[in-house]
């Protein structure tokens, strides 16, 4: 294993380890807007890991904004009593990027339960997909994850299912540069090299979604 893969596992633990406080401090209670739960997640990664930096806007989504893709920016909802939300947070730790998501319910709805652990399922189903390929385009990782959603009982939500990830500041996610992204665009092999000749290292992102009963759930991490 190189370094630089060495250097984002050990992010993606810590980001791993603020969310199990997030939920052991229960900081996702009902009644606290998505606004509030951001900023106490802030304030703890603060004094866990006194870490002011993150590389992507931090999310916080519930109720029907769970439908919403990274781009848009819904209105504040406030997390209600049998709920569904997802976090979506990119810390920086010693200038290494994590970028981490996770979905919760809250209560003890059925069908928000399978969701998310149908997202965290076809996670592990798109990643062994991706690891039995010699070679793979981001187009076509993108198409199986689209596949996994329909296999699963659900719509596919994301514009793309991933990103490269690196070193702060890593290659710039230009929105034009379809090939940093697991996009439909994108025709080139995810197993290449970058711009400077390194091993690309990328993540995985599964979003599903019920738009009839206006939920969705999130799952993101390290493709490694």
């Amino acid at each position: 294993m190189n370094s630089t893969l060495t250097n984002l596992i050990e992010a993606e633990k810590k980001a791993e380890n603020l969310f199990l406080e997030i939920e052991s401090r229960m900081l996702l209670a009902p009644g606290k807007s998505e606004e509030e739960i951001n900023n106490s997640i802030f304030e703890l990664a603060y004094e866990m890991y006194g870490i002011k930096k993150y590389w992507h806007k931090r999310i916080v989504r519930c109720g029907k904004n769970t439908l919403e893709p990274y781009n848009e920016n819904p209105k504040n909802l406030v997390l209600q009593k049998d709920d569904i939300l997802f976090l979506d947070f990119g810390p920086i730790f010693e200038e290494w990027e994590a970028d981490f998501g996770r979905t919760f319910v809250v209560g003890n709805d059925p069908y928000k339960i399978k969701l998310k652990n149908d997202i965290e399922s076809a996670w592990h189903d798109g990643k062994a997909f991706f690891e039995s390929q010699s070679k793979i385009t981001g187009a076509e990782l993108y198409a199986y994850c689209q596949n996994l959603a329909i296999n699963y009982g659900w719509i596919f939500g994301g514009q793309i299912a991933g990103h490269i990830i690196g070193q702060y500041p890593h290659e710039k996610l230009e929105k034009e540069d379809k090939t940093n992204y697991i996009h439909p665009e994108n025709h080139e092999d995810m197993l290449g090299y970058d711009k400077k000749g390194n091993v690309r290292n990328w993540i995985l992102e599964i979003h599903f979604v019920d738009t009839e009963k206006q939920i969705g759930g999130f799952f993101e991490q390290l493709l490694a």
